[in-house]
């Protein structure tokens, strides 16, 4: 695989309801057509509005997410595994354990924990969106075709 694009990816975090289903959606939009692309939590709950919110100013439709955890994919199935939280980069690596899954992981601040007025929390789930086009970006490259 080196630098160029996965057949499978799976993007893990704590709870599937706000960084991997984040980045799971964008990869999608970026190369749904070339990857196989999928999330889980080391927990699952329902994915935060927020994300729901950022996504849409992109255009990008995420109501119909449905929270998966580790135990609900094959390890086997995926050529490479993204955590994007301490909690999840440990589930990930006993998860693989028997495969030729790679991990890498990207820390990402989780944006549901800045408090304040709904725009500051809504401008930290913008942020950690643009974080997370910016790493796909640089990782595997801009796509063909439209992007957000």
């Amino acid at each position: 695989m080196s630098n160029g694009l996965p057949a499978s990816l799976l993007f893990a975090c704590n709870e599937n309801s706000v960084r991997s289903p984040m980045a799971e959606a964008l990869a999608k939009r970026l190369y749904g057509l070339a990857v196989y692309v999928e999330s889980v939590g080391v927990r699952a709950r329902d994915v935060d509005g927020f994300v729901v919110a950022a996504l849409d100013e992109l255009g990008i439709d995420v109501h119909r997410h449905h929270a998966q955890t580790f135990e609900d994919v094959d390890p086997a199935s995926f050529e490479l595994i993204v955590t994007l939280s301490p909690e999840a980069h440990h589930r990930a690596l006993e998860f693989t354990r028997g495969t030729a899954a790679e991990v890498e992981y990207w820390p990402l601040p989780d944006p549901s924990a800045v408090e304040g007025t709904r725009e500051a929390q809504l401008d930290a789930y913008r942020q950690a969106r643009d974080m997370i086009l910016a790493r796909l970006k640089a990782r595997f490259g801009s796509p063909s075709g439209p992007s957000p």
